[in-house]
């Protein structure tokens, strides 16, 4: 029988009809194929995956796939955003065959758990041969196929670093090895169109946000031009929704203009924050429009927002954002602005739909945004693609960082509901208070991962930075001792996806490539050396470094996969800087300071009263004060901001 229907999972139960009989990922389910010796299929996916729903119809709603499933599989279901880690684990398994990645992601196992083979997205008639081959390989050359598990299990299980056989080297870049690096960059972008030269396009907001920082670093002009371009070119494409706000997941082509239409919560995340770098009047639009669409469609009444939005609705791909000419011109849109869009009667996509794009920043905008206005509200009438209501802890402190420039008030809301409310806190078997995932209304939390831990630890550093509530600091203090305890591996120096205490799978991994979303270990990184920087911790920036000293000579050569590494590097390359403000107008010095700040590796921290920190230590004076700091030693007073 299928057992998904008292599951939570969105993308699950969207699977709870299916003729096959489905397991949510179980020891029970483990247990069962051992048991009757059979083959796992763990098939794994999310509820905005397009692809995941052509599969289902075409094969997990078929009645002769599904008896061919249910008598020779044990056949599994996982939610890749649930789970991340089966996610990670298989997805490596995939690539050592050879094979490409993507979802929906389906992996046959051993029935001990070895995977042995694996693919994507199958037509009906490929997915028939693919069970029957395996069937037939594992009833007649079973003694291969164990060994072919094995070879994948002991692969798994080798640390990455020793993988690339890298060795500790320096932490820092001289600007002549940033200046190669950025032309080694160079020469991969679509100076066309923007972006990176390949096609599908994805946003990579970690990428672009390592490219701000390499052309600050080594003062090139075409680097940050380029910057600048691939912001515009994103937000002017079809990509970004013009007229609810918020980007697409990808761009099928190089032009950023057919998305994929499904919207992440941590894709227009890092976008917010992003595009705030460097504002323009085509960013500041875009970011508002966005804030706008997550309070409106992607907000949890009593705090947090949602994961996802479906690319799909009504069984048709995009049916909600596409207009053809007809329904524009019965809505009474401005033939100016039909023209500035390129509006035709033939469309330019599928079936004389047009996806709205622009190819520059229009004159016209006001009329513009009053045609997005009439728009809005006519869509709100259609059929909307479906929600995944998942809360993930790491996502939503994505979202921090990305409100803290648009939404400061809101952003802090969001984080003191991540930090106080029970939601998003769960009991390790040591009865430690631990992250988890939540599904809203329901009981069923799963313990954090580190991206989960490492995203709010930054997200807490962020608003310390725009708030100076040292409160934020201690939680991330906090934060950083947990993960230590029980994440940290001693024999590299880096950190395990999961917690200690998490269910034991075939192989502990650690993520160290930055992808769409940054690694966990890169991104503990960051939490380490900026945590330790402002609460005066030697010993975490010791561990960044040391991790940083690993991962460096692998920059030089691959910094698209490493940029968030890069980006790091690049500010232990800067001078090493606090600014220490004490006194009655601490406050509004800090935000004069601001503005002087030259480069983001300069801390400020800023107190009107006596502090905890032990960079505030002696340094209360009778009236305001700026101690200026170069690796926590700090020199006399200034008590004029212009004698800085």
């Amino acid at each position: 029988m299928n057992r998904l229907k008292d599951e939570s999972s969105p993308y699950l139960l969207q699977h709870k009809d299916n003729p096959v009989h489905w397991w949510p990922w179980s020891q029970e389910a483990l247990d069962s194929a051992h048991k009757e010796d059979k083959i796992i299929l763990l098939s794994i996916g999310y509820s905005a995956c397009h692809w995941c729903h052509v599969m289902e119809k075409e094969c997990f709603e078929d009645h002769e796939v599904a008896e061919l499933m249910n008598k020779h599989f044990v056949n599994i279901k996982v939610d890749r955003e649930e789970r991340p880690d089966l996610d990670h684990l298989y997805m490596d398994a995939l690539h050592m065959m050879g094979l490409q990645g993507g979802w929906p992601l389906n992996v046959f196992l051993l029935p001990t758990g070895e995977p042995i083979y694996g693919g994507t997205y199958f037509p009906k008639k490929k997915w028939m041969g693919v069970l029957r081959s395996l069937l037939q390989v594992f009833t007649e050359r079973r003694d291969e196929v164990e060994a072919s598990g094995e070879g994948f299990r002991n692969s798994l299980q080798n640390n990455e670093l020793i993988k690339f056989a890298k060795t500790s080297s320096e932490i820092y870049y001289t600007k002549e090895e940033a200046s190669q690096m950025a032309e080694n960059l160079s020469a991969h972008f679509d100076v066309s169109e923007g972006g990176m030269d390949r096609a599908p396009k994805f946003p990579m907001p970690s990428l672009w946000q390592m490219v701000a920082h390499l052309a600050q670093f080594t003062e090139n002009d075409a680097l940050r031009e380029h910057y600048d371009f691939t912001l515009g070119r994103m937000t002017l494409g079809g990509i970004f929704d013009h007229v609810g706000g918020g980007w697409c997941r990808y761009s099928t082509d190089a032009y950023w203009m057919v998305p994929h239409f499904e919207k992440m919560l941590y894709d227009n995340a890092q976008l917010l924050a992003l595009h705030q770098q460097y504002p323009t009047p085509i960013s500041d639009w875009a970011c508002r429009k966005t804030v706008q669409w997550l309070d409106r469609e992607m907000k949890v009444a009593s705090g947090g927002y949602y994961a996802a939005l479906d690319a799909d609705s009504e069984g048709e791909e995009g049916r909600y954002y596409v207009w053809t000419e007809e329904e524009l011109k019965l809505a009474s849109i401005p033939t100016e602005v039909l023209n500035e869009y390129g509006i035709s009667e033939r469309g330019n996509w599928e079936d004389g739909k047009n996806i709205l794009h622009l190819e520059h920043w229009p004159k016209n905008w006001e009329e513009i945004k009053e045609s997005h206005e009439k728009l809005l509200e006519i869509r709100e009438n259609r059929v909307r693609p479906g929600l995944d209501n998942k809360l993930i802890t790491s996502w939503n402190a994505l979202l921090v960082n990305g409100l803290m420039g648009v939404e400061p008030d809101k952003a802090k809301d969001l984080m003191d509901y991540l930090l106080a409310s029970h939601t998003f806190l769960c009991k390790n078997e040591d009865g430690e208070e631990a992250l988890g995932c939540f599904h809203l209304g329901k009981n069923d939390k799963i313990l954090g991962f580190l991206d989960d831990y490492a995203s709010l630890i930054l997200a807490s550093i962020e608003v310390y930075s725009h708030t100076f509530d040292e409160t934020y600091l201690e939680k991330a203090r906090k934060m950083i001792n947990y993960v230590l305890a029980n994440f940290y591996d001693p024999e590299d120096g880096f950190f395990f996806y999961t917690d200690s205490q998490a269910e034991r799978l075939i192989a502990k991994k650690k993520e160290i490539y930055d992808n769409v979303i940054p690694s966990s270990n890169s991104m503990m990184a960051k939490a380490l050396y900026f945590g330790g920087r402002y609460l005066a911790e030697r010993e975490y920036v010791k561990i960044a470094e040391d991790m940083v000293a690993k991962i460096q000579p692998m920059t030089l050569k691959d910094a698209q996969w490493l940029s968030n590494w890069v980006d790091l590097i690049l500010y232990m390359s800067e001078p090493q800087i606090e600014w220490v403000i004490t006194g009655p107008e601490a406050m509004w010095w800090a935000e004069v300071l601001k503005i002087k700040r030259k480069t983001s590796s300069t801390l400020i921290l800023a107190g009107e009263k006596e502090s905890q920190l032990p960079l505030f230590h002696d340094k209360f004076l009778a009236k305001t004060a700026l101690f200026v700091c170069e690796n926590q030693a700090c020199q006399l007073p200034i008590f004029d901001l212009n004698e800085l």
